[in-house]
C-alpha cells in the first residue's frame, strides 16, 4: 500500500488539476461579462486573452520547471505547482475586474508544472516498455476530473459564479496537503544533473530534444495537434450557447460525457490497443479520426448531434498518451523532466497562439452584422491544423527510418 500511495497521489493530482480546470470552463463566459459588462462574443475575446496569458508564462516556466525537477527532483516541483494553483484560484475567486482575473491566470501559468512533473513522475517509476500504458493512467485519471468538475461546475455555478473557484481552491489545498504526507522523491541522486540555463528556456530546451533522432519532427506534428485539439476548451462553450442556445448545466453535461469517453479510453481501451497497434498506429489512426469529428463538429445543425459526436471525438484521445510514450522512449532517464518540460512548453505555445485564433474566428462569424453566421467556423481552421498535423507525423517517422 505504501508503494501504491505515491502512484495514487499522482493520478489524484491530475484529477484535481482537471477538476479545477472543468469546475471553472462552465462559468468562465458568465464570471468575465459579470466584471467586463459584455455580450457573449466579447467575453469569448477576452476569455481566449486571459488563457493566453496563462499559457505565455507556461510557456516560459515549463521548461526551468522541468529541468528543476530533473536537478532537485520531482517531489519539491509538484508540491509547488498545487500550492500556486490553489493560489491562483483563490485570486479568481475574490476578482472584482479583468485585471485581477488576469493576475490569477498569470500565477497559474508560472506554477503550472503540475501535469508535466507528474508525467516525469511516472517516466521515472515505468519501465520504456510500460510508459505509453501509464501515461494512459494518467490521461484517464485526467478524464475522470473531466468528468467530475464540469459535473460540479455547472451545478455550482446556479448557485453563484464564484462558487466553482473555491472549490478548486480547496480540492487543490487538500491534494497538497495528501502530497506532504505521502509522496517520496522518484529520481534517484545518480540520475539528477546540473542544472543549466540554456537548457531551461523554451528555446534552448526545443533545440536539445530536437537533437533527439525523430524528436524534431514530432515536437513540430505536437505543435499543430494541439492548436488543434484546443479548439474544444478555447469555444466549445461559447459554441454551444451561439449555436443550440445552451445553458450553462448543459454545457457542464457535454463535457462530462467527454471525459466519460476518455476515461473508458485512457484506462481500458488503450490497454487493449496498443500491444494490437503499437504507438505509431495507434497515434495515426487518432489523427484521423480527430480529423473527421472536428469537421463534423463544424458542420452540426442540431444540438442531438453534439451528444453523438462527443464520445466518438473522446476516442482521438488515444493519440496523447500513444505520442507521449513514443517521444519519451527516445530520451534518456536524465532527460524526462526535460522533454516533458518542452512538451509543456509546446502546449504552452499552442495555448497563446489557439485561444486568441479560435476565438477571433468565433467572434467575427458570431458578432452583430456578421456576414455570415456560422458558431464552427473554427472547426474548420482546426480540421486544416489536424490535417497538417497529421502529414508531419508522417514526415517524422520518415526521417526516424532513415536514422
Amino acid at each position: 500500500m505504501a508503494d501504491r500511495l505515491p502512484i495514487l497521489f499522482i493520478l489524484v493530482t491530475v484529477t484535481l488539476d482537471a477538476m479545477g480546470i472543468g469546475l471553472i470552463m462552465p462559468v468562465m463566459p458568465d464570471l468575465i461579462r459579470e466584471v467586463q459588462h459584455v455580450g457573449l462574443a466579447g467575453a469569448a475575446q477576452w476569455g481566449g486573452l486571459l488563457a493566453a496569458a496563462f499559457a505565455v508564462m507556461q510557456f516560459v516556466f515549463s521548461p526551468i520547471l522541468g529541468n528543476l525537477s530533473d536537478r532537485l527532483g520531482r517531489r519539491p516541483v509538484l508540491l509547488v505547482s498545487m500550492a500556486g494553483l490553489a493560489l491562483d484560484y483563490m485570486i479568481m475567486a475574490v476578482a472584482g475586474s479583468i485585471g485581477w482575473l488576469l493576475a490569477g491566470r498569470l500565477l497559474g501559468g508560472i506554477t503550472s508544472a503540475t501535469h508535466s512533473t507528474a508525467a516525469a513522475y511516472m517516466a521515472d517509476i515505468s519501465p520504456p516498455e510500460k510508459r505509453a500504458q501509464n501515461f494512459g493512467l494518467i490521461s484517464a485519471a485526467f478524464g475522470i476530473g473531466f468528468v467530475l468538475g464540469p459535473m460540479l461546475g455547472g451545478l455550482m455555478a446556479g448557485v453563484d459564479t464564484r462558487a466553482p473557484f473555491w472549490m478548486a481552491a480547496a480540492l487543490a489545498g487538500v491534494n497538497l496537503t495528501f502530497g506532504l504526507l505521502v509522496l517520496p522523491e522518484s529520481l534517484a541522486p545518480a540520475k539528477r544533473r546540473t542544472f543549466q540555463w540554456r537548457r531551461a528556456n523554451p528555446l534552448g530546451g526545443l533545440r536539445q530534444m530536437g537533437q533527439l533522432p525523430g524528436l524534431g519532427w514530432m515536437l513540430l506534428m505536437l505543435f499543430f495537434y494541439s492548436v488543434a485539439g484546443y479548439v474544444y476548451p478555447a469555444i466549445w462553450a461559447f459554441y454551444t450557447q451561439a449555436a443550440f442556445g445552451w445553458s450553462t448545466g448543459l454545457v457542464g453535461a457535454s463535457l462530462t460525457l467527454y471525459g466519460i469517453t476518455m476515461v473508458f479510453v485512457q484506462a481500458v481501451l488503450i490497454r487493449l490497443v496498443m500491444p494490437w497497434l503499437g504507438e505509431v498506429r495507434a497515434v495515426f489512426y487518432s489523427l484521423i479520426l480527430d480529423a473527421v469529428m472536428l469537421l463534423a463538429f463544424a458542420l452540426a445543425s442540431h444540438g442531438w448531434m453534439i451528444w453523438v459526436f462527443t464520445p466518438l471525438a473522446a476516442l482521438g484521445s488515444i493519440a496523447t498518451p500513444a505520442l507521449s510514450g513514443y517521444m519519451s522512449r527516445q530520451a534518456g532517464d536524465d532527460q524526462q523532466g526535460e522533454l516533458q518540460g518542452v512538451i509543456s512548453s509546446i502546449n504552452a505555445l499552442c495555448v497563446i497562439v489557439a485561444p486568441v485564433a479560435m476565438t477571433q474566428v468565433f467572434f467575427w462569424f458570431t458578432r452583430e452584422g456578421a456576414a455570415v453566421h456560422f458558431p464552427g467556423a473554427p472547426f474548420l481552421l482546426g480540421l486544416v491544423l489536424m490535417l497538417v498535423a497529421l502529414g508531419l507525423f508522417r514526415v517524422g517517422l520518415g526521417a526516424r527510418e532513415r536514422v
